[in-house]
């Protein structure tokens, strides 16, 4: 069975005004990130694919303060609150809002979805053995995810169109150099589509 893991579909990534918009705003354009997401949600959906929503934490104050090895990410995130809770920017985006059936993992506190975090045993429960993954960012929760997902057993395919960078060297290292590293498929919306 095949599982759509929709990474961090945030206001704050997807959402024009969002804290890190502007930053992937180049690649998202030139990829029709947005626009693809939804078609694959929209598909997968209409195909019985299950959903799992798979979040990064969202910011508080004083997250990091007395951890001894924060991350350099984590560092940022805590100075510019991205993703923080209860703000717009870390609300999941108007058009991706969970949906009966749909599953919404604990919030991951680096980049991968399963590092401490119950998206194994969730897809393990649902019989999911195959995962798509898309959403944000290329370079980072997507591959971070991808890739420990692949240690896991799954099958796992890329879209390279349905996610995002920070710049086009970053999509290009994720989907032309890492990603064929480990990755079962990487495919892109409209190969996805006619395959579901």
């Amino acid at each position: 069975m095949t599982g759509l893991l929709l990474v961090d579909p945030y206001n704050d990534f997807i959402a024009p005004g969002g804290k890190l918009y502007s930053r992937a705003q180049e690649v998202s354009e030139s990829v029709n990130f947005h626009g693809h997401l939804k078609e694959i949600v929209a598909e997968a959906r209409k195909a019985g694919i299950r959903i799992f929503f798979v979040p990064h934490h969202r910011s508080e104050p004083g997250d990091f303060a007395t951890w001894l090895y924060p991350n350099p990410n984590q560092v940022k995130s805590q100075k510019s609150q991205v993703f923080a809770k209860d703000s717009w920017g870390g609300e999941f985006h108007a058009d991706f809002q969970p949906q009966t059936g749909d599953v919404i993992i604990k919030e991951h506190w680096a980049s991968s979805g399963f590092a401490n975090t119950d998206l194994d045993h969730q897809l393990k429960m649902h019989g999911v053995q195959r995962i798509i993954v898309i959403g944000a960012l290329a370079n980072t929760c997507i591959e971070a995810t991808a890739r420990f997902g692949v240690e896991l057993g799954y099958h796992v395919t890329l879209v390279k169109d349905a996610t995002t960078a920070f710049s086009k060297e970053a999509m290009h290292a994720a989907h032309e150099i890492n990603g064929p590293t480990f990755a079962h498929a990487i495919l892109t919306t409209e190969e996805l589509l006619a395959s579901l």
